[in-house]
């Protein structure tokens, strides 16, 4: 019969440090401080303002018509689109990137 085989751990003694005074007083860490997020420009801004408009599905479904008359659907049913949007897109009206939701390019 062969003899049973232990563990690698059986053959090394076991230490144990032990602590050393206790706990001990740790200075303060300073706070880490969060980089601050980069600074948008007003397109970039005004792009994710769109969007957000886009992604709201309160404002009934945007495909196959442009982000305006989305807009100008959804302000007579009572839905309260922002205002801001509009006037996003009344300026900047000949503009394809603002014009069009993100959904243009899927068929309908």
């Amino acid at each position: 019969m062969t003899p049973k085989r232990g563990l690698i751990t059986d053959s090394f003694k076991v230490v144990k440090k032990s602590r050393r005074g206790g706990k001990r007083d740790k200075s303060p860490s300073l706070p880490i401080a969060e980089p601050e997020p980069p600074q948008l420009s007003e397109r970039e801004k005004d792009l994710q303002d769109l969007k957000k408009f886009d992604l709201d599905w309160k404002f009934g479904p945007c495909t196959g018509i442009s982000r305006l008359q989305r807009w100008e659907r959804a302000a007579p049913h009572g839905l309260n689109p922002l205002q801001e949007i509009k006037d996003i897109l009344l300026k900047e009206s000949t503009d394809p990137v603002y014009t069009q939701s993100l959904w243009h390019d899927y068929p309908l």
